[in-house]
């Protein structure tokens, strides 16, 4: 598991140093004073976890948490932090803990290798389980280009087949939170992997066409400027 640290108080980060250097199978990826060189390192995706003090100069690490949590990067968060003012946001954030200072190293310990521990035990990574009526329809998540929903079902798009359920977009969102799919429209989302080219439909709009995929998405002007920062 790869970490990132960030706290303003150099005590306080030379303490989560000293924890996490103890844990197996890790490796801290960056440990910093700094909340703007944290969201670089985010933008990048480097890390799997993100420890972070909450109230920070310039950017917050609740800042930092609503980041990942927008963009629908692949990275944990614990905040450890001295104000508990925030809990009911870091839960909406959906946030792997919150941990209150002053703290014991074990109580760290603990939170740490209980999410290495879901990690491992959680369903294939790389597969999507879907519910048809009496069974369940395993897709790998690589092999799909995008999803598309109308009315009251959602489509699931690969090279060889499409695949109706009645998961809502929002449902397989939380399915789907690797770096490779977006939210490319309030209709679709898509992998970026497959993209061939963007089409210009409406003034803030385009038309999407896959690799190997005669059919077709769309994406607002938004979303590709997003893409083109963070992604090409």
């Amino acid at each position: 598991m790869k970490i990132g640290l960030v706290d303003d108080r150099m005590i306080d980060l030379e303490k989560l140093n000293g924890i996490i250097s103890r844990i197996q199978n890790v490796e801290i990826i960056f440990s910093t004073t700094s909340a703007e060189e944290a969201y670089d390192q985010i933008k990048k995706e480097t890390i799997d976890l993100l420890i972070a003090d909450i109230e920070m100069p310039h950017l917050s690490g609740y800042e930092l948490a609503d980041i990942i949590h927008s963009h629908a990067l692949n990275i944990s968060v614990i905040f450890v932090t001295g104000n508990s003012g925030y809990a009911v946001h870091a839960f909406e954030l959906n946030v792997h803990d919150y941990i209150m200072k002053p703290y014991t190293n074990d109580r760290l310990m603990k939170s740490i290798e209980r999410l290495m521990e879901k990690s491992r035990s959680a369903e294939l990574t790389g597969r999507l389980y879907l519910k048809q009526k009496n069974d369940i329809h395993i897709v790998q998540k690589k092999d799909i280009v995008f999803i598309e929903r109308s009315g009251r079902a959602t489509t699931i798009y690969t090279k060889e087949e499409e695949i109706k359920t009645y998961l809502t977009l929002n449902e397989l969102e939380g399915e789907l939170r690797e770096r490779d799919f977006i939210r490319s429209h309030r209709s679709f989302i898509i992998n970026i992997h497959y993209v061939k080219n963007f089409s210009l439909y409406a003034k803030n709009s385009y038309v999407i066409t896959f690799e190997g995929l005669d059919k077709q998405a769309m994406i607002t002007k938004e979303k590709v400027d997003f893409l083109q920062k963070y992604y090409f």
